[in-house]
């Protein structure tokens, strides 16, 4: 006999094929548009926030972490890996799931996939990032790194800030024709790239994002001229870096939370007090973004719990009334709170 669930342990979950059909339903462009919203509107009360460095397992292939924060009303985590092997394997690089929580309880208000909305909300991240640091109306980006990741930064790039122009390159050509298909439908024009100094020429917006587990040098210092706004994002992890040494010295450098991005990001090249602004001080006016036309602006992002919890909200607002989640019955909650392993006879 199955025994009918408490409403309170009924928690929705999203499925990789419910986030999808969502963002159908909302438009990718909207839904980018809103999710940026989302995360601006969270950074802007920054201080109410738990904060700590994602909790991380590291090994020689790879990485699996928890990034928990809280409001104090709310609570999330998300649990997400990063293996740049996997893509010879056939596999996603990344891959997660999250759940959000009222804190006055501990119940889950939501159990969704985060494979896809990592993406949206990354892309979503560095599109808040351009708009409070770039130069004023950029129309053109230069998009090196054209794997998972690429689509999405362009078309959030497109609908928050207005670009009209990607110009596109990866060391594997497969990648950019693979980008270049996705994107032929979205408004946007696409320029092929052969090398990484053709792909900037011209771009007040470099987007970095690579997969691979080292410390790269995808730009060097005399590729980068004055008054740009780089978005380096493929740096996440120890070990892990996209831009050379010199052009981080000559960058204003603006992170989300500086004791994860020292350790994780293009930071961990520099000395440890090496000058960081906080993104979120610039979006409270707490701080200044971009002081010249002829600075060049850094945002070192490595992706930040806040980040997650804005997305699973907004998922969770938005799928309310929706047949795009199901409920499961993810809590035990008997009658009597003293009696789960009378639950438990029972259900036999």
């Amino acid at each position: 006999m199955k025994l009918a669930a408490s409403p309170l342990a009924m928690v929705p979950f999203v499925s990789v094929d419910h986030m999808m059909q969502l963002v159908h339903h909302i438009g990718i462009e909207a839904f980018m548009i809103d999710l940026a919203a989302e995360i601006e509107a969270d950074f802007a009360r920054w201080e109410l926030f738990d904060k700590t460095p994602r909790v991380a397992s590291h090994s020689n292939i790879g990485v699996i972490e928890l990034m928990p924060t809280s409001d104090q009303t709310q609570y999330g985590f998300k649990y997400v890996n990063g293996h740049p092997k996997n893509m010879k394997e056939g596999l996603q690089t990344v891959t997660a799931f999250g759940v959000l929580a009222n804190v006055d309880t501990g119940y889950p208000v939501l159990f969704s996939e985060m494979t896809m909305l990592t993406a949206l909300r990354t892309a979503a991240m560095s599109a808040v990032a351009t708009k409070h640091l770039a130069g004023p109306n950029p129309r053109s980006m230069a998009m090196i790194g054209n794997g998972a990741q690429s689509e999405f930064q362009c078309i959030a790039q497109k609908a928050v800030n207005g670009i009209e122009t990607i110009r596109l390159y990866d060391v594997d050509s497969a990648a950019t024709t693979k980008c270049a298909a996705n994107l032929a439908d979205s408004g946007l024009e696409l320029i092929i790239c052969d090398t990484p100094e053709a792909a900037i020429e011209g771009a007040g917006i470099i987007t970095t994002a690579t997969a691979d587990k080292n410390m790269q040098t995808i730009l060097t210092d005399n590729m980068v001229g004055s008054g740009v706004h780089i978005n380096a994002i493929g740096g996440d992890c120890p070990g892990k870096t996209e831009l050379h040494r010199d052009i981080v010295a000559r960058s204003s450098v603006f992170v989300e939370y500086p004791p994860q991005t020292r350790i994780e990001g293009e930071l961990q090249q520099m000395d440890p007090d090496h000058p960081a602004t906080e993104l979120w001080q610039v979006i409270t006016g707490k701080a200044k973004g971009r002081q010249s036309a002829n600075e060049i602006t850094l945002f070192d992002g490595v992706g930040f719990a806040i980040e997650d919890f804005s997305a699973l909200r907004y998922v969770h607002r938005k799928i309310q009334n929706t047949p795009y989640y199901i409920d499961i019955d993810l809590i035990a909650d008997p009658d009597d709170p003293r009696d789960l392993f009378g639950m438990l006879k029972r259900a036999g």
